[in-house]
């Protein structure tokens, strides 16, 4: 940390970077909540991209949003950095922490300019986080010890520590809106969300169709709606699920992200892959089993977190059997002895 020292309250203002992806956008929202608690009077703004435009908004943490993080072409990076130095911020918050933004500290960081503060993983920063263990942590534990490397600690941050997401800003910035209650989808509870997708190009961390569809008759059986949500991506897996377990109700490329949230909070429990709208209903509150390929990523690492989640991991996701997941399901201890029947 060398002899920098955090503005604080004195901040006038503030940036903080997160470009994407959406499962490391909200698992960054703990973070972010505690550095606008550490600087109640500065105009803060986030540097993004456009899925995250809305979800960023709904927070009330910024009072700006931009969405051209991840700007195309040499004009168009010129004009952001240009723009970055102009704001004269009194301190950048790189929570994406990628080659890309370190180049944008680098820039920032020129012979005879005067740079704001800067947290981040760029070497010569201001709040240098340099542990040698940041590879290895869970993203919410390694922002907060970069946030603590930035004079951030758990003593300037409430609700405890690490500083988690809260989804609970949905409710607030929607309300009650006839679109986030399961009726909109024509969905009666008791109802289970399935959550098929992941990376398009690492079809490991996708658990078969087939799979998910031989879980539905189980959930079926329970007296339990299973509802698959996703993108258009997922359409076609949905269709297989339905396919095998007509009584699924099939709501992909319906669901926007508030809506995710609003079903979560009503779901007995989740079963996904590991992908976004998974970490999104753990944090909602909802119970879940989060598939894992450990070939592809380290559950220790991405897991879920904000509620009962069980993992269920395999080298590669088509090892999982349906009775491997299932007995997952019954381990959440949601589903009354009498309706699971003795299913295994």
């Amino acid at each position: 940390m060398g002899l920098a020292k955090n503005p604080g309250e004195s901040a006038k203002r503030v940036l903080v970077i997160k470009l994407s992806a959406l499962g490391d956008f909200v698992l960054a929202l703990g973070a972010m909540r505690a550095i606008r608690e550490n600087h109640p009077k500065a105009v803060m703004t986030l540097l993004t991209t456009p899925p995250y435009e809305g979800l960023a908004k709904a927070t009330g943490f910024f009072q700006h949003i931009e969405t051209d993080g991840r700007p195309k072409g040499v004009k168009a990076t010129r004009e952001l950095l240009k723009r970055m130095k102009a704001a004269r911020y009194d301190i950048i918050y790189d929570l994406q922490t990628s080659g890309r933004t370190a180049n944008y500290f680098k820039a920032l960081n020129l012979p005879f300019s005067t740079p704001p503060l800067w947290s981040g993983h760029a070497e010569g920063s201001a709040f240098f986080h340099d542990n040698p263990q940041r590879g290895n942590m869970h993203s919410i534990d390694r922002l907060a010890d970069q946030l603590k490397t930035a004079g951030i600690g758990p003593d300037k941050v409430k609700g405890g520590w690490p500083p988690m997401p809260d989804m609970s800003f949905v409710r607030r910035s929607q309300g009650d809106k006839p679109s986030l209650t399961p009726a909109f989808f024509s969905v009666k509870e008791p109802f289970a969300l399935f959550i098929p997708g992941a990376s398009a190009h690492r079809s490991a961390k996708r658990w078969p169709a087939e799979r998910f569809g031989g879980l539905a008759k189980h959930v079926a059986d329970a007296g339990i709606t299973p509802v698959i949500i996703g993108g258009k991506a997922e359409s076609e897996i949905a269709v297989e699920i339905n396919r095998i377990e007509p009584r699924a109700r099939n709501i992909v490329t319906r669901t926007d992200l508030f809506q995710i949230v609003a079903l979560a909070e009503k779901a007995l429990f989740a079963v996904g892959n590991d992908t976004g709208p998974m970490h999104m209903a753990a944090l909602s509150g909802c119970p879940g089993v989060a598939l894992f390929a450990t070939s592809e990523s380290d559950p220790e690492k991405a897991c879920p977190r904000g509620s009962n989640i069980i993992v269920a991991k395999a080298d590669t996701l088509d090892e999982l059997s349906v009775r491997d997941v299932w007995q997952a399901v019954l381990m959440l201890s949601v589903i009354p002895e009498a309706a699971a029947g003795g299913q295994s």
